[in-house]
């Protein structure tokens, strides 16, 4: 399950997440997740957030964004992310507590945490997860 964040991107000033088809010299090949649909999107316009590169600072270092997704993914029987993300700055905040219990709250705020939800739900309402899961499965039985 190592890299699975690997081409999923954020683009600024575009919805959702997108997998990275391509690069050019000018920008990204990229492919929508709901539609499958390619698309090139330029470097002039938008900046690109490769998931895999974004961390949340704790108190010790930071903490890669792949473990605060699979501690969500264990807390996801009893909270319900969309639930969460509708719900005030004071509960948000206890909630990743839950998930990330040293993060520092100097330097993390409201906003980061509903972004890392907001993505975790994306790729969960999009069964991303349990693709890897089944795709890490079968490539250990393989093996």
């Amino acid at each position: 399950m190592e890299n699975y964040l690997e081409n999923i991107v954020a683009v600024s000033g575009l919805p959702g997440l997108y997998l990275m088809e391509g690069s050019r010299s000018n920008g990204l090949i990229l492919k929508n997740m709901d539609t499958g649909m390619k698309q090139f999107v330029s470097v002039r316009k938008h900046q690109f957030t490769p998931l895999r590169s974004i961390a949340i600072y704790t108190y010790g270092d930071s903490t890669p964004i792949e473990e605060l997704f699979t501690r969500i993914t264990e807390l996801k029987p009893d909270h319900d992310v969309t639930e969460i993300l509708k719900s005030d700055n004071r509960t948000l905040a206890s909630y990743f507590r839950l998930v990330l219990p040293d993060y520092d709250e100097d330097r993390v705020y409201p906003g980061d945490m509903k972004k890392v939800l907001k993505w975790f739900d994306f790729l969960d309402k999009r069964d991303y997860f349990d693709q890897v899961n089944t795709a890490a499965a079968d490539k250990s039985e393989e093996e």
